[in-house]
Formats: structure tokens, sequence, C-alpha cells
């Protein structure tokens, strides 16, 4: 039993040093299974400051990944898990969420007949109960909610206490604390969230509320390149240079100093055949130099299963901040190769009001107009 466990141990260590696909079974009662997701394609953007663009573009669809899952049967109905998951871009072969090596999820946990607790950095719990009911985000990987204030973008928190309940009769609940870790500031950088979802034949129901305090880093607000307005909480959030027409973004280096952001979220779903409904609210509340200001956002659309090949996705989704609005329309066609390998096609197109240069889900450099659209080819590989 000893040379298996060392067996074991070399297995998982060549697998996160040389990304070797290939899962373990290392005994009967323990398991590591190394996995990933690869997604990638081509880009038109119709005007991305003040120019249409052609680009390769990855991690649109599906965010790309490598990870480590496993799970030890210690008895009693008790397991020891973990899981180490990585993002990058195939474009460049450089690591993203910020950098960190391990910044889409790194815990260890228990699980039990009464739950799941976790400890490290892991998604929150609009990912976890709302996220799935995002149907422009399922249409196009771009349309993600504006700025994404409302952390619909399927977000993580760092040096986290996590606890998801089991499911009862098809009600799931959970809760997390990520802590600051700042010496003398235990409030600051810190943040919780608290949800809970129920499921009962076609019928899928989610809400969750997640809040930072004085959100930093990769979460850290630049008001411009997120919203694409020009002003913020009153504060100029870009210029224009004279004679050459020149942004200038006041934030892309330094953060806008936000207090808080409360995200609260609710989402639906219900299946018809082979056609699903979808829809969801959200209402974020951003509190910064002692004020404080909301964000609706509202979405409704569908999935069509035409063929067990074929799906076609289209949403509506509508934004209301700080007097400005945005309509946008997403629509995506996916066509299975295998269980593992599709192609899709898909689309976006937004329209700000007055004195907004419109820029899709966070994703490109925001037009010189109010309006903005993309169109974008790929293909996505799981394993």
């Amino acid at each position: 039993m000893n040379s298996i466990k060392r067996l074991r141990t070399s297995v998982l260590h060549a697998a996160v040093l040389t990304l070797a696909a290939m899962p373990v079974a290392a005994s009967a009662q323990s398991s590591v299974t190394f996995y990933g997701v690869l997604d990638a394609g081509v880009t038109y953007v119709s005007n991305a400051g003040g120019a249409h663009q052609v680009k390769f573009d990855d991690g649109v669809s599906y965010a790309n990944r490598w990870g480590v899952k496993g799970s030890e049967d210690l008895g009693g109905g008790l397991k020891a898990i973990f899981k180490l998951e990585s993002g990058f871009h195939l474009g460049n072969g450089q690591i993203s969420n910020n950098g960190s090596l391990f910044g889409r999820a790194a815990y260890v946990g228990l699980q039990s007949d009464w739950g799941t607790l976790t400890f490290g950095n892991q998604i929150d719990m609009t990912q976890e109960m709302v996220y799935l009911y995002n149907v422009s985000a399922w249409a196009s990987g771009y349309a993600i909610n504006q700025g994404d204030f409302d952390r619909m973008n399927g977000d993580h928190l760092p040096n986290a206490v996590k606890f998801m309940s089991n499911t009862y009769g098809g009600f799931q609940f959970g809760g997390m604390y990520s802590f600051s870790n700042t010496p003398g500031s235990f409030h600051n950088g810190s943040a919780w969230s608290v949800g809970a979802q129920y499921q009962r034949g076609a019928f899928a129901m989610g809400t969750a509320y997640t809040q930072l305090n004085s959100p930093s880093g990769q979460y850290a607000f630049d008001p411009y390149a997120m919203i694409g307005v020009h002003s913020f909480f009153g504060q100029p959030s870009a210029s224009v240079g004279p004679g050459t027409g020149a942004i200038n973004d006041l934030y892309a280096n330094t953060p806008f100093p936000v207090d808080k952001q409360g995200a609260f979220g609710v989402g639906a779903s219900y299946a018809i055949g082979n056609v699903t409904l979808m829809g969801d609210f959200t209402y974020t509340q951003i509190k910064a130099l002692g004020q404080s200001q909301h964000m609706q956002v509202g979405e409704g659309g569908a999935n069509w299963q035409v063929t067990p090949a074929l799906s076609v996705v289209g949403g509506y989704q509508y934004t209301h901040f700080d007097a400005h609005h945005w309509n946008m329309l997403s629509a995506g066609v996916h066509y299975l190769l295998s269980k593992r390998t599709d192609v899709y096609l898909s689309g976006d197109w937004l329209k700000a009001s007055q004195g907004v240069d419109a820029v899709i889900g966070y994703s490109f450099t925001p037009s010189t107009t109010t309006t903005q659209a993309d169109v974008r080819i790929g293909m996505r590989h799981s394993f």
C-alpha cells in the first residue's frame, strides 16, 4: 500500500508540472483526476477605440483552464477533497486571473452527508446559484453583464471558508467568508457571499448575495474600461485629448476607490420540451466617496436544443445605472463534433445611452460611439 501511495504522489506531481492529461486512480478509496478546457477562435469587433478590429481571442465561450482534483475516503461517510485549477491564454501561453497560478480554484476540505466545508480560493455563491441563468453569456461568452458589477461572470473569492449543503428535496444552500488577511484591518479587503437554489422537474431557481469591502486586485474598478462612462460618482473617469480626440482612461493604472460592492441576483429557468427559457435580475449597490449608486440588470432568453448536436441560444439584456442605460442582443449557435469538442458562431450588438462609449462585457476597447458589435467563430475542446 505504501508503494501505491508513493506512485499516486509521483503521478500528481508529474501532472502539475507537465500538464500530462491523464486521470489517476490511486486506490479503491481515493482518486486524482486531471482535466481541462481549451477555447480559441477569431473575433470581429465593429468599433474598438475608433476602428474595427479582427483578432485572435481565446477563453471566450469557456475560460481556458487545466486542473487537478481528488478525493480520499476517510470512512464513516467522510471524504477529504481538494482542487487546483489554473486559467491561461492559448494565444500567448500566459497565466490569466491576474497572474495567479491557481487563480481559478485552490482549496482543500471535507465532504460529509451534511455538506462540504472547504478552505481556499473558491467561486462565490453568485456563480454557484445564479450564474447558470445568464442566458446572454451562454449565447456569447462576451455578453457578461455590464462591467461585471454584479459578479455574474463567474468570479472567485480568495482566503475563503465556504460551506455548501447537500441537496434536500431539490433545495441547496451555502455561504462563505473571505478574509482580508491585512494586519490591522479585518474589514477592508474582506468579502462574504450567501445563496440558495431549488430544482424540481423542469423548473430551477437560484438566488445569491455577494459583498466585497474595498474591492482590489482583479476586481478593482476601472469605470471607463468596464462600462464606457466618462464620469463615475461625479468624478471624471476619462478625458478627451484636445485636437487629437484620443481617450485617456484616468483609472487604467490606479483603481477608482470603491468602499463597497454588494450584488444581489436571482434567476430561473423552465424547460418546455427541447427549449429552456432562462432569465435573471441583478441589483448591485456601489458605495464610494460617501455616495451610493445602483445598477439594475434584467435579461431573458432561451436555449433551443434543435438536435442532440445542435443548439441555438439567444438573449436580450437591459441595464440601468446612474441615469444611463444599455440594451444588448446576443445570439449563438453551437454544434457538437463529439461529446468533448464543439464549434460555434456567436455575436452581440450593444446600444448605450448618449454620452457613453459602448463596450460589450468589459471585453474590448470601448467604442467611440454609443454602439458596438462583435461576431466570433471558435471551437472548444474539453478533456
